[in-house]
């Protein structure tokens, strides 16, 4: 356990040291997607050996259970999908003269830095490591958001870097109040911000200090996540970073900000009691449905639309995770694994749409089907998947969370998210017939795509269905990793 948790974590170190060293050349960018594919197979290695339960590793800093396990399944799909289209990406980029070799050296030291950072908040035991390890990630992403040093690409970067800083700095207070009650509730100094032995103590933490350190952590995760009241930054971040990290973020970074708080609840449930986290995760995550399906309704921009759509599903995610049953979270994670691979296809479709158009705007993408099956073929199934229709697996996963809220009678937070997710499905159809369906206009460019963005997409759309068709071995893995999460609580 101990190699493959290293192995995932220090592979994409080694990438980004090879890019910076030799810079952007074909073979230390086939590095950074070997990287992502490394993380992938290791966690389907761990996924064979985590149903006995959590192993320790490192001196106890490192965790390797069923949620590590599926996270990094996770990261490594969306991570391979997205830095293999990197390579026909950048590629073009600077064939067309967008940006410089520099431009192009940051951005393949940064992706697998981000990797790196994203993998080691989902193996860390430490909750002060997987603060590092979050705070890393905005490090990383934010000079990745303004790769184009354009005006709104760099007003974009700053909103994104003030509004997480706030967020990760109150997720840093909640960690400081959270090992101040593990203290005083006997866990030894040196492990304190341990999550076995948080874990272990839940029922000794002072009940009014975990109630704060809880809200502190779920409004400083829950801005990484995208959720309401610091949601406003994600948007703008998607709307201007480059295709395939736009993929990364959204396909995966929000949700390994969120498995953050999904190790924490059981924890804050034991010690300030079960209903005070819950509470906060269906008002925030039904303000969160309320604002992206208000926004998807009026939107006339591509990638806002995607990023919206992110952020509606985030709030489903938020408002499952409230159930809190093994089934919740068990249809939780399908929901992720799900959204990620279908988001990465419509992001990565929709920067051949932007850069074939020179454009995002909705009203000047139109026909894409006739004149491309690939990309049109594409963003269609990434749709799909994203509306939640069979055979894909969002339709099995929505419909498990609409039965454990009901189960956990919660039927008045289903009733509300059911209908704002019909406001959001309405928006998104009737966006996608704009673009897709219809005559193209005489003057309509071309809609080329590099072979690795091809590949890249083709791949996802398969996984997407494979998924969907049957979850295989991973509806047991599935629900280990919401039984031993249950087991904290």
């Amino acid at each position: 356990m101990t190699a493959l948790l290293l192995t995932a974590i220090l592979t994409p170190v080694l990438a980004a040291i090879v890019n910076l060293v030799v810079g952007w050349r074909r073979a230390s960018a086939l590095f950074t997607v070997t990287s992502a594919a490394v993380a992938l197979a290791c966690g389907a290695a761990l996924g064979f050996g985590v149903g006995s339960g959590p192993h320790l590793a490192a001196g106890g800093l490192l965790r390797a259970d069923a949620l590590t396990a599926t996270m990094l399944l996770v990261v490594g799909m969306v991570g391979t999908l997205a830095t293999g289209a990197g390579i026909g990406y950048i590629d073009t980029e600077l064939a067309e003269g967008h940006i410089d070799a520099r431009a192009a050296r940051l951005y393949g030291v940064l992706t697998p830095v981000f990797l790196a950072a994203m993998i080691l908040a989902l193996c860390a035991n430490n909750i002060g490591v997987i603060w590092v390890a979050v705070e890393a990630t905005t490090i990383a992403t934010a000079f990745l958001v303004g790769h184009h040093r354009t005006r709104t690409a760099l007003e974009a970067t700053w909103k994104y870097v003030v509004i997480c800083s706030v967020g990760i700095a109150v997720a840093f207070l909640g960690t400081v109040l959270l090992y101040f009650a593990a203290r005083h509730g006997g866990a030894p100094a040196d492990q304190a911000l341990n999550l076995d032995v948080l874990a272990a103590h839940a029922d000794l933490l002072d009940r009014r200090v975990a109630r704060l350190a809880g809200g502190l952590l779920l409004i400083g995760y829950g801005a990484k996540v995208g959720l309401f009241p610091f949601h406003t930054w994600l948007a703008d971040a998607h709307s201007q970073a480059p295709a395939p990290v736009s993929a990364l973020m959204s396909g995966v970074l929000l949700s390994v900000a969120f498995s953050v708080l999904i190790r924490l609840k059981p924890i804050i449930d034991t010690a300030a009691g079960a209903t005070f986290l819950r509470t906060g995760l269906l008002l925030v995550g039904l303000a969160t449905l309320l604002i992206a399906a208000l926004m998807l309704t009026v939107t006339g921009d591509l990638k806002r639309m995607l990023a919206y759509s992110s952020m509606e599903n985030m709030g489903l995610i938020a408002i499952a995770a409230a159930a809190g049953t093994t089934l919740a979270i068990a249809a939780l994670l399908l929901h992720v694994l799900a959204h990620g691979i279908g988001k990465t296809v419509l992001f990565l479709a929709g920067g051949q749409l932007q850069a074939a158009h020179h454009s995002t705007a909705i009203a000047d993408i139109t026909g894409v089907l006739p004149r491309s099956r690939l990309v049109g073929g594409a963003f269609a199934a990434g749709l799909v998947v994203l509306l939640g229709l069979p055979p894909f697996a969002m339709f099995a996963s929505e419909l498990a969370i609409a039965r454990a809220l009901a189960d956990a009678h919660l039927a008045w937070a289903l009733g509300a998210a059911m209908l704002l997710i019909a406001v959001g499905f309405a928006a998104l159809a009737r966006n996608a017939g704009r673009m897709l369906l219809g005559t193209p206009p005489v003057a309509a460019p071309a809609i080329p795509a590099p072979a690795g963005v091809g590949a890249a997409l083709l791949t996802g759309v398969v996984a997407a269905t494979a998924l969907g068709i049957t979850a295989g071995p991973l509806a047991s893995l599935l629900s280990t990793a919401a039984t031993q999460i249950g087991v904290l609580r």
